[in-house]
């Protein structure tokens, strides 16, 4: 019986480490999406508008 314990809780043990594992891989993987994502976001241009200036002052609420 001694011996079946200690199987079991050598298994729990182990899926504890692997859970563990598992976690801190999942927060590295994003840490590093959201890094990309905040690194493309910045390579995005500003828009130049090269409108009119009396563009857009104007809103025509007729119907």
């Amino acid at each position: 019986m001694d011996a079946t314990t200690s199987l079991v809780n050598a298994t729990n043990s182990a899926t504890g480490v692997q859970a563990a594992a598992s976690t801190t891989v999942l927060r590295k993987a994003l840490d590093l999406q959201a890094q990309t994502a905040a690194t493309l976001l910045q390579a995005v241009p500003q828009p130049q508008y090269n409108n009119p200036a009396n563009l857009g002052q104007h809103v025509d609420v007729k119907a």
